[in-house]
């Protein structure tokens, strides 16, 4: 009897552990082309390569498994040439084409949620590689809300300045969701409490016996 309420216990506090979990997915892109001025950033025809994590599945590559595109807010602070700051805001877009398992149609949409930085390195051979970075918030094509960051990097421009305009390299960007509790996953943790207690009593009471 008392084995069976013990299983009965964390079968009840799994459930609701379960209904608090949240997941991440990671996606890397790669190509397209990047401009930029003082109305903000973007990216377009820049292709999805790879996809982790998404609907519980493992890491998925391709040549093209979609499309991936953004757009920031307004130049804020710096120049496009020696680093900046855009506000956030602007778009933010994954769209999958249904090849290798992963989702055809839109796969999360939303925007950045703060602040992007546009920093420059200037390597050794002279040359300048630039670097995007920036929060970003939205939902996934089930409704989910999500918020994660966006790494685009290796922008290089040789040993000019960013002009404008250049042609992308590669991405990485991690999306984290969080499911929001529901009156029921409550009730759950206040049955898995409540069979806590009846364990407990049915212990000191074999045990008195």
């Amino acid at each position: 009897m008392l084995k069976r309420v013990g299983m009965l216990v964390v079968l009840a506090m799994a459930m609701p552990l379960a209904a608090f979990a949240g997941s991440q997915v990671d996606f890397t892109n790669a190509g397209g082309t990047l401009t930029g001025s003082s109305s903000g950033m973007s990216l377009t025809n820049s292709v999805l390569i790879a996809v982790n994590g998404l609907n519980g599945s493992s890491l998925v590559n391709g040549v093209s498994l979609g499309t991936f595109s953004f757009s920031t807010g307004a130049l804020t602070s710096g120049n496009l040439q020696m680093g900046a700051t855009f506000a956030g805001g602007g778009n933010f877009s994954i769209v999958g084409n249904g090849i290798n398992g992963v989702t055809a149609g839109t796969i999360f949409t939303g925007s950045f949620s703060g602040p992007v930085t546009w920093s420059v390195i200037t390597l050794a051979n002279g040359t300048h590689n630039y670097t995007l970075v920036g929060s970003i918030v939205g939902t996934f094509a089930n409704g989910q809300s999500a918020n994660g960051v966006t790494v685009q990097l290796s922008y290089n421009t040789g040993k000019g300045w960013f002009n404008g305009r250049v042609k992308g390299s590669s991405g990485d960007t991690n999306i984290s969701t969080a499911v929001t509790p529901e009156p029921g996953t409550f009730a759950l943790f206040g049955a898995g409490a409540g069979l806590l207690g009846i364990g407990g009593l049915l212990r000191k009471r074999l045990m008195a016996v």
